[in-house]
């Protein structure tokens, strides 16, 4: 993948694909510690200990479709490759934590790409689940929760109308460039 965003959809559609009704992304830059984390969150599922162990083997698949699972292990050499790691925790029943960190100047470090792109295919691909992305740039914060998105609009407005996917994209938009300074750090 050429950028951590399809990872995080990659992700993310797991946690979908796991039952969760909420998930959440967050992306946390600290510069000053050469670090980028992104964590994404669910309440699915989760895994047994067992399956929890492969993970990362691109061999292993829970699916039937093919023999292969390339997301975590690809996401865990991305991290890798920057000096930073993959940490997956999860819970049957619960739910699963992945935790990637990159060294954040490293020239290996794939860039963030279209993250309100990312954000906006998951919610108009699974519109009845609720979605945060926390953004943290050196302590400067946004959030969007499709929960309060939801609030304002009520029931009769579905989150997946074209005119409401565009307003969270440039929500999200406004509210990175607000926190990022220099947004070819991304």
């Amino acid at each position: 993948m050429q950028e951590l965003s399809l990872n995080i959809l990659d992700i993310a559609e797991n946690s979908v694909k796991a039952g969760a009704a909420l998930i959440t992304v967050a992306v946390e830059y600290r510069t000053a510690r050469d670090r980028l984390t992104v964590t994404i969150a669910d309440n699915g599922c989760g895994m047994s200990a067992e399956t929890l162990q492969k993970v990362t083997d691109p061999f292993y698949t829970t699916r039937t479709t093919r023999r292969v699972g390339m997301g975590l292990p690809l996401w865990k050499m991305a991290a890798e490759m920057t000096g930073g790691a993959l940490a997956v925790q999860s819970r049957e029943g619960v739910g699963t934590t992945v935790t990637a960190t990159f060294g954040l100047s490293h020239i290996d470090r794939l860039p963030l790409g279209d993250l309100p792109q990312t954000m906006t295919t998951l919610i108009g691909g699974s519109p009845e689940k609720d979605f945060v992305l926390e953004f943290d740039y050196d302590g400067r914060r946004f959030t969007a929760d499709t929960r309060q998105y939801r609030a304002v609009l009520g029931e009769e407005i579905p989150l997946s109308a074209p005119e409401v996917l565009s307003y969270i994209d440039s929500a999200i938009r406004e509210g990175i460039a607000e926190c990022c300074p220099d947004p070819g750090v991304l």
